[in-house]
């Protein structure tokens, strides 16, 4: 296979570093899980014409409604990122312009799906196959690219470009959105969201514009760096049955649509964001735990004084949140003690008897049921 000898000749490193590049290349070659390419042809038909290694029939219907070639209104979304049961799908789109060899296509999809979140890396990687398939017109050239990323973390190649796994780390991929520009649109109703999270609520996001609701969701979790949990990411949802379900599975999630009806669907959110409108409407049932108050206060000033800095960075600003998030955990730590099984667990009593200002101890309180610190 041509596109993996390549390799042999980028690595003249001494045999500790060589073994820690194997290391990386290892566990970054792991987190692949296929690729799979769907095609429009000529008659407007949209078909998954090809995959490696074969997938499932629900995951190909998936893939199909989030290729943006099966859309109605004929916009193209030159690349989307997404998750379904804990699988990352990422899409590339291109429209096939008339020197290509592929005579009867007019548009196709590179589909990429794996285990990590790093958009970056897999949009690269996609653009890659998108080139290959462009000038070769068949899937075999596109999985030997694939292959060779897939066992060596490599590709190369003069007219396609290259490509190296580890180029792109994925706490870059954590960091790629922008908190100040949360900031600057919702001011102090940031801590909503901020709240919102730390209580592992359910956040549901509307904007008609797809690249709008994934530069937006993939930030969020920044909110709550401690926990650097981006698993509870679904940037592209559909109103779609099978889909839901899968979302009403997990106990705190960001979700993204481009659906206004989902605005009419208060089963599926604790707080919904309405991205067009910049307007955050915290649902009735949720009411009680998101009560605000004089430290939701403090904490909302001190990220718009933070995030309004303008000689702070978006992860100085995510540091000075993460550090006042720090100290919000100090003011559960007296209340919290160990079970015999080493479980750290809340006195409710002990609580109660602090007299915090009831928003104050409402908050610990739900954080603690957050955070599995409740005796059942």
């Amino acid at each position: 296979m041509g596109v993996a000898k390549s390799w042999g000749g980028t690595c003249s490193a001494e045999p500790g570093k060589r073994r820690k590049m194997a290391a990386v290349v290892a566990m970054d070659t792991q987190l692949m899980l296929g690729v799979g390419l769907i095609e429009k042809d000529t008659n407007g038909e949209v078909l998954w014409v090809w995959c490696y290694p074969s997938t499932t029939a629900s995951l190909r219907n998936l893939l199909l409604r989030k290729c943006c070639l099966t859309d109605e209104n004929k916009l193209l979304h030159p690349f989307v990122f997404g998750q379904y049961r804990r699988t990352w799908f990422y899409v590339t789109t291109v429209e096939v312009p008339d020197s290509s060899v592929l005579k009867k296509v007019t548009h196709f999809s590179i589909v990429l799906t794996a285990k990590d979140f790093n958009p970056e890396k897999y949009a690269a990687f996609t653009r890659i196959l998108c080139r290959i398939y462009l000038k070769y017109g068949s899937p075999v050239k596109m999985m030997e690219s694939y292959i060779a990323v897939l066992t060596k973390g490599i590709c190369q190649s003069e007219e396609n470009g290259s490509f190296l796994s580890r180029d792109f780390d994925g706490r870059k991929a954590y960091l790629a959105g922008s908190i100040k520009d949360i900031v600057s649109q919702f001011g102090m109703e940031t801590i909503i969201l901020h709240t919102a999270l730390m209580l592992k609520k359910r956040i549901v996001v509307y904007h008609p514009k797809i690249e709008a609701v994934q530069e937006f969701t993939r930030t969020l979790p920044a909110l709550v760096w401690h926990r650097q949990d981006w698993s509870i990411l679904h940037s592209y949802m559909h109103l779609h049955a099978e889909e839901l379900e899968g979302l009403q599975m997990c106990t705190g999630y960001i979700a993204g649509f481009v659906d206004l009806e989902v605005s009419n669907r208060p089963d599926l959110y604790d707080v919904f964001v309405n991205l067009a409108d910049s307007e955050i409407i915290i649902a009735p049932l949720a009411k009680e735990a998101m009560t605000m108050g004089k430290l939701h206060k403090e904490i909302g000033q001190l990220i718009v004084q933070s995030a309004e800095d303008p000689e702070k960075s978006d992860s100085q600003v995510i540091q000075d949140i993460a550090l006042k998030t720090k100290e919000i955990f100090t003011h559960l730590a007296p209340f919290s003690e160990a079970s015999d099984a080493g479980k750290v667990f809340l006195n409710v009593e002990a609580l109660k008897q602090k007299r915090f200002p009831p928003a104050t101890e409402n908050f610990l309180y739900h954080l603690a049921a957050a955070e599995q610190m409740l005796k059942v």
